[in-house]
């Protein structure tokens, strides 16, 4: 793992460093192997151990983290009945917003989506961490056009943190290239104004990304 000293004028320290360990996390440096000590990133980063200590305790809230037996922090991972959970938070909170653009959603706002879908999912990198962000953008323009700023803020509670990534990793286990696609047939369910039959296709949606996960879960712990 390679992390940069810190020179920090106005952020605070905490906040650099939880930056830095969230960019490691998405960027597969740290990985479910490595045993993040307070006093050896402290050493590294080339700062004090309070900021250091602030960001890890702040990880580990956020279930990005976990105490070590042997001491420090490692990798959350969740089980199947975890993961499980995770999609029917988001089944709730997209499925919502799902239904509000059905009832609300202009021609403009459907344009918007398609051209968004378009450009993500025109993916120069076939790599894991674009192929999350490709996913995260374009659901997260769902949320955002339903314009209910309480569901935006548990939709990134839920996406916007390396602990998502980290999940979303494990579809390298199977055909990544499966998380993308049918996005252009949901706005085309949202076109037609029918909030109860885009609720079902979301739904559905979602639950096809839970069995993929559920897929790659599967092949990360094959003997």
């Amino acid at each position: 793992m390679a992390l940069k000293g810190i020179v920090t004028q106005r952020r605070r320290l905490a906040d650099e460093v939880y930056d830095q360990l969230v960019e490691a996390i998405m960027n597969q440096q740290i990985t479910a192997e490595d045993r993040l000590v307070q006093e050896k990133l402290a050493a590294e980063l080339e700062i004090s151990r309070t900021p250091v200590r602030e960001a890890l305790m702040r990880l580990e809230k956020e279930g990005v983290l976990m105490a070590a037996a042997s001491g420090g922090f490692r990798l959350a991972q969740m089980d199947e009945a975890e993961v499980k959970q995770l999609y029917q938070a988001r089944a709730a909170i997209e499925g919502q917003c799902a239904r509000i653009l059905a009832v609300r959603a202009t021609d403009a706002q459907i344009a918007k989506l398609r051209r968004i879908i378009e450009d993500e999912e025109n993916l120069t990198e076939l790599t894991t961490a674009s192929y999350f962000q490709a996913n995260r953008n374009i659901h997260r323009a769902f949320v955002e056009e339903a314009g209910n700023k309480f569901l935006l803020d548990m939709f990134d509670m839920i996406w916007g943190k390396a602990m998502a990534f980290h999940l979303f990793a494990t579809l390298q286990n199977v055909d990544i290239s499966r998380s993308l696609g049918n996005h252009l047939a949901l706005v085309d369910v949202i076109a037609t104004k029918d909030p109860a039959k885009t609720l079902e296709a979301f739904i559905a949606h979602i639950q096809d990304g839970f069995d993929l996960q559920i897929d790659g879960l599967r092949a990360e712990i094959k003997p």
